[in-house]
């Protein structure tokens, strides 16, 4: 690690790729977390996270990274 500089490892900008653009986000932090942050309920969406679907049970504890990929949908209920 000889000779990297202060602040090495760090991702200076971090984003996570949601619906096909980067959005920064305070990484690493958690799905639940990510969609709060958006001002998206947890409870009215569907996740995709690097193409596995998530179960809104787990958003809590999956953890995202610089990078990931993540497609979300709004559940619209309707008549």
């Amino acid at each position: 690690m000889e000779g990297l500089g202060h602040g090495a490892g760090k991702i200076m900008n971090p984003v996570v790729i949601a619906n096909g653009k980067a959005v920064a986000a305070q990484l690493p932090c958690s799905i639940e977390e990510f969609l709060l942050a958006q001002s998206l309920l947890p409870r009215s969406v569907v996740v995709e996270h690097n193409g596995d679907a998530v179960a809104p049970s787990e958003f809590f504890q999956r953890q995202l990274k610089a990078g990931d990929k993540l497609e979300i949908v709004k559940i619209v209920a309707g008549g």
